[in-house]
Formats: structure tokens, C-alpha cells, sequence
């Protein structure tokens, strides 16, 4: 047996059994964990003189760490995981109260043998609402925790011109060196990553509605399916969700980055197209879509009274790698017919499962209470699965699959109802998402002290290349403006509208600027 002990600590070798577990923050117990992830550091939240905690495996090995704080040796840590890989973590915790030990029920954590990927990436902001100071993309090593800004609205934000930096999204988690991200306002275009390579490209033409907004990377192919939306804000005065966003106009465009050129895939005016994804094989192109009928002369003041009556199911298209062409859409799911709406659909890396986010209407799912995650068995198409242990009763929203298809990271507020924090979830092979685990920090009074959200969160296989330097000085350039080329479709579509006929808001805040 080999002991690794942290302050040389001795576990008591009598104790009376309490018969419950011990209050400790963060919590995560029960919670299946990955082989390599970093450790659960906690604080003990119990009264007691001295702490003894005692972390081990069924082979023997063990770590001893004394105190209220529970701070863990990274390497030893692992060593301790690799021993219990395929069975169980035990933690049991001790404390010393007027002279006499007591020991808590044990806890039990699963680990199994898929990894999770090395690195995440996420965007850190505060949820104000209607300012977007101190925004940043922030790059994590799950392994440990060391983590890097590798861009900030802050630089370019100067003289009363702000930035808004929105979310980072890589091609395939990274594995093919390629991402990008939108600025907005000052300094403002599409910046495209591969490797170290930077360039800054304005999707707005005068055909679509707006620069792209939601990405969706192409397996394989240099090529990207945006939504453009116009979105606004309605704040409520009595209802504790704070605030409603409303998509006034949205469709789907296709970004051809060798040629640079954009094309519509959708120009509906009565229909309502966003968050498009594709499949692993790149064969199949899903999204969702709400339909309305405008009731009145402006869309505007009609979606602010009807919004909890728009309604959105998710469609597919499937499209010729060849001709780089769309055919006809064709429902998938439909959510209304449950009365709930579904957004943010994700395709599991094997092509088996869909994973999206329901609620009871919208698509901005990370503002409703409401919002639980589901999977679709996309080859039996049976009734979705809402996954019990993946959701709370807050929003549990915005999600990423790991590269092997087997972690699920998501954004949830099942803390406090106010800030987003991450989560990451062991979906197995039989299409069950296991209790998820809070993304560890190093100090477990962190999520009290940092009033943040942490916003649309996503796996890497690798570092984001280029540095922060790099990429300020990418976006002082003039970006490079991008051809309308006509549509995506193989068969044009009836009932199309140009975006200079819909009525829309004029000011309007992107959602990823208002998390």
C-alpha cells in the first residue's frame, strides 16, 4: 500500500459513527468523475478543533490531508484516481470535538477510464445586462488549474468606445487547430484562429440581417453555418427571471471561408431559424426554428406581449460536401407539440444522440428556470430523454460534447439561480447522463467571491494558439468584407424575404452580451 499524506496527519483509529455525510463546499459527491481531471478540493463546513480527511481507493492507496481546507496534491491526486479507475473514490472526513473524534458517513465517488478533454474554453462576464465591461475569454486545463486570458474586451475598450467580445468556438473541440470568435462594436468583425495564423472578417452584407452570430463549424470542410439575429431585451417587473430575450428576426447563412464568401440557407420572414449544429459526418445540418404570424403592424411590440407563446422544434437539412448545397428541411423534433421549446442542439461525436436544451418557451434557455437538458436517440427517434441527474429547478442550459463523446460540460445556475457556473457529466454508453461534477477550483471558496458567470463553454483538445497580443493586434486591422454569393440551397425556396422588409429593432444586444 502506498500512503501519500499532505501535513502528516493520522487518521484516528477510533471515531463514533455520526451516520450522515459532512457538510462541505463544494459538494460533489456521488458525482462520476474522469481519470484526469484536477482535484475536488473542498472545505469541511462542520464545527470540530481538528480535521482529518482521508481520501482512498479499494487497491489501498490513499491520501491524508489535515485541516478545514482540503487542498490536494495534483500528482498524487491522479495517482490516487488511476488506482480507482473502474470502482470507487472513498472520502470520509473526521473532525475533533471536545477531545473525542467523529467520523462521518463516506462518501462515494465512481471513476471511470474515459478522459475528459485537456482544456476548456469559456467566456467570463458579469451578468449586468446592459454593459459589457471586463469581458474575457479565458482558456482552463482541466488536468490542473492553471488557466489563461487569452483575449480581453479591455484593451480595445478605450475613450468611451466599448468591445464586446462573444464566445469562442472551435472546429471539432480543437483537434483541427482551427476557432473563432466575434467582437462587436469597437474594433469590431469575426476573428478566424488556425493554429497561430489570425484573420478578421465582417459577415455583414447587404443581403443579410446581420453579421453571423451562432457558429457551426463543418466537420471537416472550411465552412461555417451561422444564424444572424436581431435580439432585444424585455425586463419583467415581477417575475423573479429577471429579464426575457427576444429573437426579433433571425435566419442562416453559410460562410465559405476559402472563398470568403456568404450565402443564405434561410430568408424566411414568418419563421425564426438559430443555433445551427452539425452532424460528426457532416452530411446533415440540424437547427431550430419557431414559427409566428405577425398580429399587428410591428414585430416588435408583438413579440413582446406573445413571446411566451413562440415555440421552437428542431429541424434538419441535409447537405452534398460536393456542391456545398442544401436540400429541403425536415422536422426532427417537435417540441411544440409537447408545448415546450427546444434550443441549443448539440450532435453526440458517434452521431447517436442529440442533446438540446427544453423549456416551456423561447430558445434563450440560460433565462428560464424552466430549462432542462434532453437527449434524443437520433437512429429510434423515441420520446427524449430529460435526464434526471443531469438538471436541477434552475436553468441548466448551454452545452459541449467531449471529443470521445463521453463527458457532456454545461452551464447551470442550480447553485444561487443568479450565476452561471460549469458542470461536466459522464454520459454513458447506453445513452444515461451520470451526476455531474462542478468544475473544480483550487480554493473552494471560489464561486463565492467571484461574481461571475461563466458563459457558453466549450471542450479543446489543445491550447488556443495565438497569443493575447496577437489577437489585439489581429483586430486593430480592417477586416476583410465578405461576398454575398446567392443561396446555399440545391432547390430555391418560396416565401423568402429581404432583410430590408422585416421590421426589427434597431438597438439591440446580442444574448451573449447580456449573460
Amino acid at each position: 500500500m502506498m500512503v501519500m499524506a499532505a501535513c502528516s496527519p493520522a487518521v484516528p483509529e477510533e471515531a463514533t459513527e455520526l451516520g450522515r455525510t459532512a457538510r462541505i463546499l463544494p459538494d460533489n459527491g456521488g458525482a462520476t468523475l474522469p481519470p484526469n481531471i484536477a482535484p475536488l478540493n473542498f472545505e469541511i463546513q462542520e464545527e470540530g478543533e481538528k480535521f482529518v480527511t482521508r481520501l482512498s481507493s479499494r487497491s489501498g492507496e490513499e491520501i491524508v490531508v489535515g485541516g478545514r481546507t482540503v487542498d490536494i496534491d495534483v500528482d498524487e491526486w491522479h495517482q490516487l484516481l488511476a488506482s480507482a479507475v473502474g470502482d470507487t473514490l472513498w472520502t470520509d472526513v473526521y473532525t475533533l470535538q471536545h477531545g473525542e473524534w467523529q467520523h462521518f458517513e463516506r462518501m462515494a465517488n465512481p471513476v471511470v477510464g474515459d478522459s475528459i478533454d485537456p482544456y476548456i474554453t469559456y467566456r467570463l462576464i458579469r451578468p449586468s445586462y446592459v454593459n459589457y465591461e471586463e469581458l474575457s475569454l479565458v482558456e482552463r486545463n482541466m488536468q490542473n488549474f492553471d488557466e489563461r486570458t487569452f483575449y480581453s474586451n479591455m484593451p480595445l475598450s478605450q475613450d468611451g468606445n466599448g468591445q464586446c467580445a462573444n464566445c469562442h468556438v472551435p472546429q471539432r473541440q480543437g483537434q483541427s487547430g482551427r476557432s473563432q470568435f466575434h467582437a462587436r462594436q469597437a474594433f469590431g468583425g469575426t476573428v478566424f484562429i488556425n493554429g497561430k495564423d489570425i484573420s478578421k472578417v465582417n459577415l455583414k452584407t447587404d443581403s443579410t440581417l446581420s453579421a453571423g452570430v451562432y457558429p457551426a463549424w463543418h466537420p471537416t470542410l472550411n465552412l461555417i453555418v451561422y444564424s444572424v439575429n436581431e435580439t432585444g431585451q424585455v425586463f419583467h417587473t415581477l417575475d423573479p427571471q429577471k429579464i426575457e430575450v427576444i429573437d426579433y428576426g433571425s435566419d442562416l447563412i453559410v460562410y465559405d471561408l476559402d472563398n470568403n464568401e456568404v450565402r443564405s440557407l434561410t430568408r424566411t420572414g414568418n419563421d425564426y431559424e438559430s443555433f445551427p449544429t452539425w452532424s460528426p459526418d457532416g452530411k446533415t445540418l440540424y437547427y431550430i426554428s419557431a414559427h409566428h404570424e405577425l398580429q399587428g403592424e410591428s414585430i416588435d411590440a408583438d413579440l413582446d406581449q406573445n413571446y411566451q407563446s413562440l415555440y421552437y422544434n428542431i429541424y434538419a437539412r441535409d447537405f452534398d460536401p460536393t456542391t456545398y448545397r442544401f436540400g429541403p428541411a425536415r422536422l426532427v423534433f417537435d417540441a411544440e407539440a409537447l408545448g415546450k421549446s427546444a434550443s441549443t442542439p448539440r450532435v453526440s461525436p458517434d452521431g447517436r444522440w442529440l442533446l438540446f436544451s427544453l423549456a416551456d418557451y423561447g430558445q434563450f434557455h440560460i433565462w428560464h428556470r424552466s430549462a432542462d437538458l434532453c437527449t434524443l436517440n437520433l437512429g429510434t427517434a423515441d420520446a427524449p430523454d430529460e435526464q434526471g441527474d443531469l438538471n436541477s429547478p434552475e436553468s441548466d442550459s448551454y452545452h459541449s460534447w467531449s471529443s470521445n463523446g463521453r463527458w457532456i460540460l454545461f452551464s447551470s445556475r442550480r447553485i444561487d439561480g443568479n450565476y452561471t457556473r460549469l458542470y461536466l457529466s459522464y454520459f454513458d454508453s447506453k445513452g444515461h447522463a451520470h451526476r455531474p461534477v462542478l468544475l473544480p477550483q483550487r480554493r473552494p471558496q471560489h464561486y463565492g467571491e467571484l461574481f461571475r458567470s461563466f458563459n457558453a463553454a466549450e471542450w479543446m483538445t489543445c491550447p488556443v494558439g495565438p497569443s493575447p497580443r496577437n489577437l489585439e493586434d489581429a483586430l486593430r486591422r480592417d477586416a476583410r468584407q465578405a461576398r454575398y454569393a446567392g443561396s446555399a440551397l440545391a432547390t430555391p425556396e418560396t416565401e423568402e424575404t429581404a432583410p430590408e422588409q422585416r421590421i426589427t429593432k434597431q438597438n439591440f444586444h446580442n444574448i451573449y452580451e447580456n449573460d
